[in-house]
């Protein structure tokens, strides 16, 4: 993976400017309740003893977003590549808090329990920031870190987020027996198809029964907050590896 062994070699420190709460490298792990993440894995065609790829998706998204790109890094670079669902999205489980540090925190067990080593990580968005975590606070399982299109600052989500979360309990709330109609509701809030899409993939519908979300809604929508946070502090975390920051200039 050469364009790795060319990346950025200057330390990655947390950026302390703005930060509302830090959390320590001493405490992380032992004070935050980890869940099992929901994974996929994709191999090469021969097995290969490279260090693998983990593949973080943002907010509101799946592992299956990183399903065809996982597959050809796979294939191409000769390595497992393994796509996560983060806690409270696709088929990972729900549960109260949703931060960076606990997002961290599932990613970092699951390095640990499936025995991977040193990893290269890489996420996008909501899952960069979870990447950047993990390599500030566990850079002993980061063999390179790949940020996609976020930053370790501070700074405020998109404001489309809230308008997507109160779009999409109304949706529940509304109690539809019709997609169309689930799509009219996000239309409302969001002109791009192809976005309606991707928000609306997370529904679903039991025989007899009204459309519901399989994401929880209500967690998600209380979190936002936090996920426009990065509270760590430059004193005590940093990150030495390999690091290439990809930035997205159209996004949404």
């Amino acid at each position: 993976m050469s364009f790795l062994a060319n990346s950025l070699r200057r330390p990655f420190v947390a950026n302390a400017a703005r930060f509302k709460r830090f959390y320590s490298a001493a405490s992380f792990a032992k004070d935050i309740e980890t869940v099992d993440l929901a994974f996929d894995k994709h191999s090469p065609a021969s097995a290969s003893s490279k260090e693998p790829i983990v593949f973080l998706h943002g907010l509101f998204g799946s592992k299956v977003n990183n399903r065809t790109v996982s597959k050809a890094l796979a294939s191409d670079l000769n390595r497992d590549v393994y796509c996560l669902d983060l806690r409270n999205h696709g088929d990972s489980p729900q549960i109260a808090r949703h931060d960076y540090p606990s997002l961290a925190a599932d990613v970092e067990a699951f390095i640990d329990n499936k025995g991977l080593g040193p990893s290269i990580i890489i996420g996008h968005s909501m899952g960069a920031k979870t990447a950047m975590a993990v390599s500030l606070l566990r850079p002993d399982i980061v063999k390179a870190l790949i940020p996609v299109d976020n930053a370790p600052i501070d700074a405020q989500l998109n404001s489309s987020f809230p308008r997507y979360a109160r779009a999409m309990k109304r949706i529940e709330a509304s109690n539809l027996k019709s997609s169309k109609d689930a799509f009219k509701i996000m239309g409302e809030v969001e002109e791009d198809l192809s976005i309606q899409q991707f928000l609306l993939s997370n529904l679903k519908k039991a025989k007899g029964e009204s459309y519901k979300f399989r994401i929880p809604v209500d967690i998600l929508s209380k979190s936002l907050d936090f996920l426009s946070d990065f509270p760590f502090s430059p004193e005590e975390a940093r990150y030495l590896g390999p690091t290439m920051f990809i930035r997205g200039t159209e996004s949404h």
